[in-house]
């Protein structure tokens, strides 16, 4: 799993085969590419960090 943070301080989960990329952009933001729970398309969105998180430990 990979674990995002968001600007405002809030996060989310991530399935690891969902990543498709981290990177800083233009303007220095960290975006995040991943697929769409629905497997249609890759979306993009801010971050300020990210962790993977390992096999077998309970995300909370």
């Amino acid at each position: 799993m990979i674990k995002y943070y968001y600007p405002n301080g809030d996060h989310c989960y991530r399935a690891l085969h969902t990543a498709h990329a981290v990177y800083h952009d233009a303007e220095g933001r960290l975006i995040a590419r991943a697929m769409r729970a629905d497997n249609s398309a890759l979306y993009e969105f801010e971050i300020v960090a990210f962790e993977l998180v390992e096999a077998g430990v309970r995300c909370t």
